[in-house]
């Protein structure tokens, strides 16, 4: 299965090579259409032209289910949530203990971003790695959360775990009824727009680092505002595609194993949704 989150997306069982999915017509009651198939490249998902044009593929043990997606992503996203509740007990963020706390929320960021770098070149998921990045995650989150919870205020992480969920709730009913389609130009959109959101970041940073102060202005005030919705719109978009390449590789019978890089494209989507939102309600509400 190829996720839609762009360190995954060299993964693609596509026969044109193309997004997973986003060419297949929609299946007919008795099966998948002729050459609708993503996995059709690969030795555990037959092609069209070996079961014909209507049947389903044979059903195969150990195929991929809705349940393995479900039972993965809440691990991990388990493992997040309680490393993040262990860094915000044990790095307090105050005036004696900040520069300890920033600094190993800062490595264990670093660590995390290299495990997921190092998940997005094997070839098959790597359930370890994939534990390993949600626990240094969990850390990153866990001071990160402290902290505004300190200078901001309790309620704005509240705020943010609330507004993160309704996302998740809203696309997935958006994407179940089909309000959202995903296809090619959808998924050329989101990338597109994703690159040119990282860069600006990228820019704003280097401007903030070198410069000092908020670099160009994109993460506070009237920008930071309007960013940070534009942050949390393309979080929501790479659910849609994330929710996609679930169904798909439930549809045509991914291996179960795929279902741990479903789960960490799920979980990857919602730390961004949940950072977006901690940094768009923390300016508004430090504003009041």
């Amino acid at each position: 299965m190829r996720s839609s989150n762009p360190v995954f997306s060299r993964r693609g069982f596509s026969r044109d090579n193309g997004y997973a999915g986003f060419n297949a017509q929609q299946p007919q009651a008795g099966g998948p259409a002729v050459g609708s198939n993503p996995y059709a490249t690969n030795p555990y998902a037959p092609s069209a032209t070996q079961y014909g044009a209507g049947p389903q593929a044979p059903a195969r043990p150990n195929a991929m289910t809705i349940d393995d997606v479900v039972a993965r992503t809440a691990m991990t996203l388990g493992t997040v949530v309680l490393t993040a509740v262990l860094a915000w007990v044990l790095l307090p963020v105050d005036s004696a203990n900040i520069g300890k706390s920033y600094g190993i929320a800062i490595g264990a960021a670093l660590v995390a971003m290299v495990l997921s770098l190092i998940q997005a070149f094997k070839r098959k998921p790597v359930p370890a790695l994939i534990l390993a990045y949600a626990a240094f995650e969990g850390v990153f989150l866990g001071v990160i959360s402290s902290a505004v919870s300190t200078y901001i205020g309790p309620g704005t992480v509240v705020q943010a775990v609330m507004g993160t969920m309704c996302v998740f709730v809203g696309v997935l009913i958006a994407y179940k009824t089909r309000l959202i389609r995903v296809n090619r130009r959808f998924y050329g959109f989101v990338m597109a727009a994703a690159i040119g959101f990282l860069l600006l970041m990228a820019v704003n940073l280097l401007f903030a680092v070198f410069g000092g102060g908020d670099g160009l202005g994109f993460r506070s005030g009237g920008l930071g505002i309007l960013f940070g919705v534009i942050g949390i719109l393309l979080g929501a978009c790479f659910l849609a595609l994330d929710f996609k390449q679930v169904e798909d590789g439930v549809t045509y019978g991914a291996p179960r194993e795929e279902s741990w890089l479903a789960a960490f494209g799920l979980t990857m989507t919602l730390v961004w949704i949940y950072l977006e939102m901690l940094r768009l309600l923390s300016i508004l509400n430090g504003d009041d």
